[in-house]
């Protein structure tokens, strides 16, 4: 299992979902951690250490899903929360407590726009296939590409241009903070899922745009990218692509 010091990310072994945010957080801080469901079973790796652990009412707990992040004596979930607690550690967020705030309520408004991507797939449960809603999933979708995307990345894309320390380059600050790392994911989600609304929003998105290429260029960030241990996209995670939804 993990070593003293390091962290430990539990989250579905086959999907990036919520737990990509904190994976590329780590990665691009060059973190110890061990993607623990992803670790055979035999050294204590599946997806029934989730369902355990979500069973746990000791240690932090219980917990309602999923990634949850073990270091030390803390055990947290929520995307938001964990990335709240990795900032400062990783030196993903600046110092200052009026940074950090930003960097926090930035985060929970990009968990917003990742729960209205997945119910743009899924708009009546997620207990239902896709193929139980679909009626519903292009009505959702075509309102999601036509009215939330652009909302959503329009905001974005104000808050870079109004970081005029960093002189757009950056969400927070003046380097590369989990906001970016979380920006680059949520581009990179749509640039997958719906390629083809993304390619007609491109030319008013220059600073999200440049944002994604020059997080893609961070070299830890880009090692990572290439090695098995960034699952692809696929349609069992948020971001999914069906053609029919992005004509």
């Amino acid at each position: 299992m993990a070593t003293p010091g390091s962290y430990e990310l539990f989250y579905w072994p086959s999907i990036q979902g919520r737990g990509e945010f904190v994976r590329l957080a780590l990665e691009a801080a060059g973190a110890p951690y061990v993607d623990v469901a992803r670790l055979p079973a035999e050294k204590g790796g599946g997806a029934k250490v989730l369902t355990a652990l979500l069973a746990e009412t000791s240690g932090g707990g219980p917990f309602f899903a999923p990634p949850i992040l073990r270091h030390g004596a803390v055990t947290l979930s929520q995307t938001g929360a964990i990335l709240q607690y990795l900032g400062p550690r990783l030196g993903l967020v600046p110092d200052d407590e009026a940074s950090r705030l930003k960097a926090n309520h930035l985060q929970l408004t990009i968990s917003d726009f990742v729960l209205e991507a997945h119910d743009a797939h899924h708009p009546i449960a997620s207990s239902l296939y896709y193929d139980d809603q679909k009626p519903e999933a292009s009505r959702r979708a075509d309102l999601f590409v036509k009215n939330r995307i652009p909302k959503y990345f329009g905001y974005f894309e104000r808050v870079l241009e109004s970081n005029t320390a960093a002189d757009g380059h950056h969400a927070v600050g003046v380097a590369l903070s989990y906001v970016d790392l979380s920006l680059f994911q949520i581009m990179s989600g749509v640039g997958y899922a719906f390629p083809r609304a993304l390619a007609r929003m491109t030319s008013k998105l220059p600073r999200l745009v440049a944002l994604q290429e020059s997080v893609a260029a961070v070299p830890a960030v880009a090692a990572y990218l290439a090695s098995p241990r960034r699952i692809p996209f696929s349609e069992h995670g948020i971001f999914r692509h069906y053609p029919e939804l992005d004509p």
